[in-house]
């Protein structure tokens, strides 16, 4: 990282100088006269670097080198240093100052756009630690019962009793693992140095894995599904991508009331391969659907249903397909449906080689 900060630093110090010079250059051939302007240029060179890089240093090289530049090159005698002349005095001291007082404020400035940033990576931590809460103290109370109950009444309960507990468990165990998949994804995405590793990954295979893994937990709920007939490579982590597509068909399943049909659909826009996946179920309304990715979604409307939250699955969705360069967005309309969509970059296929392959 730091490297790479650097090699930013020098790039905007030479590219700033070398404007500079060019400009003076130009202006020298078309006007004839410089005197006064070749300060002004390079003062403004000074400012644009103090500003676009990194600590003092930088500002202040620029300055010396802005001051020995105007002196050799654009101020009598020409080609030759001369610093008995007051004028060239001042315009370095000028510069030096100009490039302390920038550089000070642009170090303050991106102190405070660190300290906000802090601020809310902090604030978003919190509102993901309420909602797992939330989220996690249903079906850990209902687990604790369930099985409470069928040890206290083993004897008085029937085996249909027993089976229905049992499997009442057994479902919420398998949320609460789909849930920590998600979390470990969202610390996944955000460790630090981590990158999300891409490899190209053919349409069609994606969406039957997906499929499979959907039908498994969701046995009796039917996806129809409308693929382009054109071949598709994405790069893309395929297990996060399948990931985000199985928990936005979980969330229709589990949030959409009244749903009879559930589409995915896929198609390509320029070099984009655009995900949807839409339900007819009784919507979300217009005030929940702004917050929809933020983690904190049905918080308090799923406390008293005692169904799970879909917050934290679509806020790590949103992560996921942040991390993969995409946009990830939701429209609704009450009592018609829900459509959320995102996006990600296809590959070109070389279609003369794929030919010649076959």
């Amino acid at each position: 990282m730091k490297q790479t900060l650097r090699k930013r630093d020098i790039w905007v110090f030479l590219a700033a100088l070398i404007g500079a010079f060019a400009c003076m250059t130009l202006i020298q051939f078309i006007s004839g006269r410089i005197d006064g302007v070749a300060s002004m240029v390079f003062l403004l060179a000074v400012f644009f670097v103090s500003m676009y890089t990194d600590g003092y240093w930088w500002g202040v090289a620029a300055s010396i080198t802005s001051v020995l530049a105007v002196n050799f090159a654009f101020r009598t005698p020409y080609f030759a240093f001369n610093f008995t002349i007051p004028e060239n005095i001042f315009s370095g001291v000028v510069m030096l100052v100009v490039s302390f007082m920038t550089s000070t404020l642009t170090t303050r400035i991106k102190k405070q756009e660190q300290l906000r940033m802090e601020s809310e990576t902090e604030k978003m931590r919190a509102n993901l630690l309420r909602a797992v809460s939330h989220d996690l103290r249903t079906p850990l109370t209902s687990i604790y019962g369930a099985c409470s109950t069928v040890i206290d009444n083993y004897d008085s309960l029937g085996r249909e009793q027993k089976v229905k507990l049992l499997s009442e468990a057994c479902a919420d165990a398998q949320w609460l693992n789909r849930m920590v998949e998600n979390l470990l994804s969202v610390t996944r995405i955000d460790a630090d140095g981590v990158a999300i590793q891409k490899t190209p990954t053919v349409l069609e295979e994606l969406v039957d894995t997906v499929l499979v893994r959907f039908q498994k937990l969701h046995p009796g709920v039917p996806v129809e599904v409308k693929l382009p007939d054109d071949f598709i490579v994405i790069p893309m982590d395929s297990m996060l991508i399948q990931q985000v597509l199985t928990n936005l068909l979980e969330n229709a399943v589990l949030h959409a009331e009244g749903m009879t049909n559930l589409t995915l659909r896929v198609f390509t826009l320029g070099r984009r391969a655009v995900f949807e996946v839409i339900d007819n179920g009784c919507g979300i309304p217009k005030e929940q659907l702004k917050r929809l990715f933020s983690g904190t979604t049905l918080a308090q409307d799923t406390s008293s249903s005692g169904k799970h939250g879909m917050g934290i699955g679509l806020s790590v969705c949103a992560a996921i397909i942040k991390a993969h360069g995409g946009e990830i967005k939701a429209e609704s309309t009450p009592g018609e449906g829900t459509t959320i969509r995102f996006w990600l970059e296809t590959e070109e296929v070389d279609t003369e080689e794929t030919e010649d392959e076959q």
